[in-house]
């Protein structure tokens, strides 16, 4: 399937999507308000508000962020809150974290940091004479890049490196040609393969961190509004990064079992064009300037003091003043800020009077995500405040019958992954998260393992274009056609349930997450 027919498809689900929201948000929301007759006059509004622009959500008649602040508008013009209560949840510290975050990412993408971090490793010899090993080590980088950058960033960075790997590989390929400036043959199943790993590794490694991917942070804060509970950076990372391993190893095998290169090409890698390609992208990059250095600065201080409060906890090292001091003074939104700050004024040129990054470059940050995620903050908070989520988990619990902790979080971590397959991770949470709290309230069970089920479970979506960013990225290529990407994505699906899963069983207690 080309390129053109990929977007042709892509556009006809596009239409017909946007064509069923407009019939069904009205519709949601007149039936909600009149088959809610038992909550308060302001839960009433409140669920028909939700079921609206869920339904917006999924659909995308009007852009994402625009949906969350029409939900936030709604329940001001409707008396469910009042402004100042709605609106105070686009301020909360973890939007902080969002911006900051944010801007230290654009430094890093703007001075070309992660690129030349890219190619650095993908040129180790070891890792060049061997089709496994580049496609393994294409894809850790990919992931570790995307647990500190936009997933889709990572995503569009990382495609044309890709498609120059295939370009160089496929020289070696008996019988097989590559003409310069056209695309691999995309018959190829190594090449599709590739791809993938651009889309899933992306994703996959979105999880490792609090900032990887907006689902985490979104969770977070949810999780701390409703319960109480605040996780921290390290905390996070302890959680996740096991699992992330995990995700990492089962991905490369299910991608290099399904999408293998074929032997005689093999035996020919260490004759291939590959180390030369690697060798003239990083000598486009030329030596490391002050913007790539200034960026990295940056950045380490921030995943330093991120993660320092954690490490003086650990057991012979505990210092609980200094946490108690850094938590009260150098809060993670507060140490994104000043990493941020820190790049406007860290020089890359002091005759020309340049920085490492500058207002106009800045304010290109995703201002869209950070709405997202006032507007989802504001709707989830407040469907506990009116009850509408204890309602909600008390009426799932009677019909679902699972009670248990452990089922209550297969069925979230399930939930999410359905949802993210039509809507965008970052919707998916919003929605899923509170609810999936309410139902273990009702269940007389702690929130927090199907909450972080819920939040993890987000970041799956690998069987459509149209379920993750990354994935819309690659299936442009013309590269993976939609057969293949469904196969392989049902299977990771699968995988990421149960890894999640059993990642949280395990891990749960040993961080005191129950």
């Amino acid at each position: 399937m080309s390129g053109q027919e990929n977007n042709g498809a892509g556009q006809v689900f596009e239409t017909w999507r946007k064509r069923l929201g407009l019939i069904l948000t009205p519709a949601a929301f007149a039936l909600t308000y009149i088959l809610c007759p038992g909550l308060e006059p302001e839960g009433r509004k409140l669920a028909a508000i939700l079921s609206a622009v869920a339904i917006l959500w999924m659909t995308e008649i009007i852009p994402l962020p625009v949906s969350a602040l029409l939900g936030a508008v709604l329940c001001i013009l409707l008396g469910v809150a009042d402004a100042r209560t709605v609106l105070s949840y686009f301020a909360d510290p973890i939007v902080f974290v969002f911006i900051g975050g944010f801007m230290i990412a654009k430094a890093m993408t703007l001075h070309s940091l992660d690129r030349r971090i890219a190619l650095g490793f993908l040129s180790v010899p070891w890792i060049g004479s061997s089709p496994g090993r580049t496609l393994a080590a294409f894809g850790l980088v990919t992931a570790i890049l995307s647990m500190w950058i936009s997933n889709t960033a990572v995503a569009a960075m990382m495609l044309p490196i890709a498609t120059g790997i295939i370009g160089a590989l496929q020289k070696a390929r008996p019988g097989k040609k590559h003409t310069e400036g056209n695309l691999p043959d995309k018959d190829w199943p190594f090449a599709t393969g590739m791809m993938l790993m651009v889309a899933y590794g992306a994703s996959v490694g979105g999880i490792g961190t609090p900032v990887g991917t907006p689902p985490n942070l979104i969770g977070i804060g949810i999780i701390r509004s409703a319960t109480g509970t605040g996780i921290s950076f390290f905390r996070w990372m302890a959680l996740a990064i096991p699992m992330f391993l995990v995700m990492a190893t089962v991905l490369f095998i299910l991608l290099y079992l399904l999408f293998p290169m074929d032997r005689e090409s093999g035996k020919q890698v260490r004759q291939s064009h590959l180390p030369d390609y690697l060798r003239n992208e990083r000598n486009k990059l030329g030596p490391w300037t002050w913007g790539q250095i200034n960026s990295l600065i940056g950045f380490g201080l921030a995943v330093i003091l991120w993660m320092l409060p954690g490490i003086m906890q650990l057991p012979g090292l505990e210092m609980p003043h200094q946490v108690s001091w850094m938590n009260n003074r150098l809060p993670e939104s507060v140490v994104a800020m000043l990493a941020a700050i820190i790049l406007f004024i860290l020089p890359v040129s002091r005759e020309k009077r340049t920085f490492t990054l500058n207002w106009q470059e800045a304010v290109k940050i995703d201002w869209g995500t950070i709405l997202l995620f006032g507007g989802g903050l504001a709707l989830g908070s407040m469907m506990f405040k009116t009850g509408v989520a204890g309602e909600m988990g008390d009426a799932i619990v009677r019909i679902l019958g699972i009670k248990t902790l452990w089922g209550l979080t297969g069925l979230s971590i399930a939930m999410a992954i359905l949802l993210s397959e039509a809507a965008s991770n970052t919707a998916s949470a919003n929605m899923i998260i509170p609810v999936v709290i309410a139902i273990a309230l009702a269940a007389n069970v702690s929130p927090l393992p199907p909450a972080l089920g819920a939040c993890l479970g987000s970041s799956f979506g690998f069987m459509l274009p149209v379920s993750t960013p990354p994935n819309a990225i690659v299936y442009g290529s013309g590269m993976v056609p939609l057969p293949k990407m469904m196969t392989a994505g049902i299977l990771f699906d699968v995988a990421g349930f149960f890894i999640i899963w059993a990642g949280l069983y395990i891990m749960c207690p040993v961080l005191g997450l129950i």
